[in-house]
């Protein structure tokens, strides 16, 4: 019986090159690659009835014609959006397991119970999968203009949306509103949901929101941001890429007629 194997080396997929130049994920009877005697293969569910494996490998692959590695978030770029989605879960839970080895409670071994929890084998303590939510704003000064940064952990030269990730105790809402003043300075209202984005990288997802701009001027979080400003839609900065939410937000205002 076929299935699809998610290989990784570290941050790297393994994808599969078709003849007609397009990628894929191994769909095979076996592993694409020799597994050891220490690999663990997880079962990530079903594509089309199909099972889903991932393990990772110690080396990549390299001078293969039929195998290539790839950077997961590149792998946007090749593979259908199904099969990148899922690669991503299947990433998500390979750095679980390979961060859950010991209990935090007794320091036993954890084992797996299911596919998607864990058990130690000394007390008994189990765990599951952690996300880490984060939420992105795209704040309104009127239809035209919209306020957008640079983070100075951002590798290229584009300018997105404030982001941050949600602390403890506090609502999406909450954390929104406190992001904007803590990197920016200034006060938002009419805040309404846009929508979600599974984020990989590690363990995260993204709530993305929008708003109004409702008052202040900017002052920067400096260990944050490295600039931020007001963009009309005719004069815009590089914007982040498509397979971010970030980019889907700004693409549909821009898609909005600006007196609707």
């Amino acid at each position: 019986m076929k299935r699809y194997y998610f290989v990784f080396c570290k941050d790297d997929i393994m994808l599969e090159k078709k003849v007609d130049g397009t990628y894929t994920i191994p769909f095979l009877e076996e592993p694409p690659i020799a597994l050891k005697p220490w690999t663990t293969m997880l079962n990530v569910g079903t594509i089309n009835d199909a099972e889903v494996k991932a393990y990772t490998i110690e080396t990549p692959v390299t001078d293969n014609d039929k195998y290539e590695m790839c950077p997961l978030r590149q792998s946007y770029y090749k593979l259908t959006e199904e099969l990148y989605l899922r690669a991503g879960k299947c990433a998500e839970l390979i750095y679980w397991d390979q961060n859950t080895k010991f209990c935090g409670v007794c320091g036993g071994h954890m084992h797996f119970h299911t596919d998607i929890s864990k058990r130690c084998e000394m007390c008994g303590k189990e765990i599951w999968p952690q996300l880490a939510p984060a939420v992105i704003v795209l704040i309104h000064r009127d239809a035209d203009t919209v306020l957008l940064a640079r983070g100075r952990s951002f590798k290229r030269d584009f300018y997105g949306l404030v982001a941050g990730f949600v602390e403890t105790g506090e609502t999406l809402e909450e954390a929104v509103k406190r992001e904007v003043m803590e990197e920016t300075g200034l006060s938002i209202k009419n805040l309404r949901y846009f929508g979600s984005q599974p984020w990989p990288y590690p363990c995260g997802i993204m709530v993305g929101f929008q708003a109004d701009y409702a008052g202040g001027e900017l002052h920067l979080q400096r260990e944050e941001l490295s600039n931020a400003a007001w963009f009309h839609r005719d004069n815009l900065p590089n914007l982040p890429e498509k397979l971010s939410i970030a980019r889907r937000m700004i693409d549909n205002w821009l898609n909005t007629p600006a007196d609707s």
